[in-house]
Order: C-alpha cells, then structure tokens, then sequence
C-alpha cells in the first residue's frame, strides 16, 4: 500500500472517530445528581450572565423542599418534573418551600442573572423534610 493510500485511509478513520465523539458530547450535558435529604445539601458554582447549571435530585411524594439563596441578587433558580407535572418560574427569593407532589426525579436549574458582575460564584442549599 502506497504511503499516500495510508495515510489517507487513516486521515479518514481518525476523522470520522473525532466527528463521532463530537456528536456525542456536542449535544446538552446530563445534570449534576445530588442527593438531598433532612441535613440538606449545597450546591455551588461559578456561572456567567445567562448560564444556567442543571441538577437532579429524588424525592417521595409529600416531601417539603427548602431551597436557600444566598445571592439572590444574582441568581435564581426554579424546579422542575414532567411527571409530577411541576414546574416554578426562576424564582429570586432568598427562601422557598415547596412540597413535592410525586415520587420520582427532580430537575433544579440555577441561573446567572443578566447584569452586575458578568461572572459570580453561587451557593444555593437544598433540604428535604
């Protein structure tokens, strides 16, 4: 085989492998799981003005949520199931209480507000009775 031939055939394989592995991180990424129970549960970060970073967490039914903001200035956040059929606005409250109608996952999405500084760091704490 010709050097020529060679090394396009194995241009060609390693192209197609990045073009792959590309597809499938190119799409959104999973949320972070965390386990939230009654000692609670904080979640922190870095996001610029817009990003939003994803959780997921498993409640029963009948469980009230606490989530704490402590800047809600710059962030808010809001909770999510499909299947309990919840969904909040992005609330920018420092406090919240919820109590979570289903058994299953639930989606909690913090978010950087458009203004102020462009980067912030957030601590948001999540607890479950």
């Amino acid at each position: 085989m010709s050097r020529i031939v060679y090394f396009t055939l194995a241009s060609t394989i390693v192209l197609s492998f990045s073009i792959f592995a590309s597809a499938q991180h190119g799409g959104k990424s999973e949320p972070n799981r965390i386990v939230v129970g009654p000692s609670g549960t904080t979640v922190s970060g870095r996001l610029s003005n817009g990003q939003e970073m994803e959780y997921v967490f498993s409640a029963k039914a009948g469980s009230q949520i606490t989530i704490r903001n402590s800047s809600p200035s710059a962030f808010d956040f809001r909770v999510f199931s499909e299947e309990a059929d919840l969904e909040t606005e992005f609330e920018s409250s420092p406090t919240l209480t919820l109590t979570l109608p289903k058994d299953g996952d639930y989606q909690f999405f913090v978010r950087k507000k458009a203004g102020g500084q462009r980067r912030a760091n957030f601590r948001i704490t999540l607890r479950l009775q």
